[in-house]
């Protein structure tokens, strides 16, 4: 007697023991190394263990899932920041201490070098422009924050009332955002410790003159 069988059909979507956490840390190596448009779906799935129908119903695309992986270096890396800023007595030493954690990070072996959203997606094809919109949101975020710091830096006699918060804000975010540009091509910690210590005489500088007594 013959047995009719059905064919087994193949699960689609995420597989079995499908680790969310896990795949955004490959996917977030993959990201870092290769950025945004360098990493293809192929690159992807290799290093996260799954197949593109898996990705695209995990994630729903690829400009999602890298959304998630930069809150994920947010929430890990990049969560340096925002604590010092909080933490720190003085504007100064804020600064200061970012600098100094930033030359050590962007120059660590322990992942890609530089930071994954000062100098990720600068130019981009234009299907790719609401993901490049997205970064320079996160990184007027951070300036936002540097300069929320400086202004009660401001406020608290640390500086003076006619210092520029803004361009300074600014000033230090370009020299993070070069410190990141120059560990990628090679810059060791003590190099990019350099930059900070240079930069913090401009501080030094704004905040001299803002204490110098006015000459009628």
């Amino acid at each position: 007697m013959k047995t009719s069988t059905t064919p087994e059909r193949r699960p689609r979507g995420r597989p079995r023991g499908f680790d969310s956490t896990k795949a955004l840390d490959q996917a977030l190596e993959v990201f870092w190394r290769q950025g945004y448009e360098g990493a293809s779906i192929a690159d992807l799935t290799e290093a996260m263990g799954i197949t593109a129908p898996s990705l695209y119903a995990a994630f729903g695309s690829k400009a999602e899932l890298y959304r998630q992986v930069l809150e994920r270096y947010q929430a890990r890396q990049g969560a340096s920041t925002p604590r010092v800023l909080t933490e720190e007595p003085t504007a100064r030493g804020a600064v200061e201490k970012i600098l100094r954690e930033a030359a050590r990070d962007f120059s660590s072996r322990k992942h890609p070098p530089g930071c994954m959203i000062s100098t990720a997606v600068l130019t981009c094809a234009e299907e790719n422009q609401p993901v490049a919109e997205h970064v320079a949101a996160l990184r007027a975020g951070t300036l936002k924050a540097l300069r929320a710091r400086i202004e009660q830096g401001i406020a608290e006699g640390e500086l003076s009332a006619g210092t520029d918060a803004a361009a300074l804000a600014r000033y230090f975010g370009a020299i993070i955002q070069g410190m990141s540009v120059q560990a990628l091509d090679g810059a060791s910690e003590a190099e990019l410790l350099a930059i900070g210590e240079l930069a913090m005489l401009a501080w030094d500088k704004v905040a001299q003159k803002s204490s110098s007594p006015r000459v009628r």
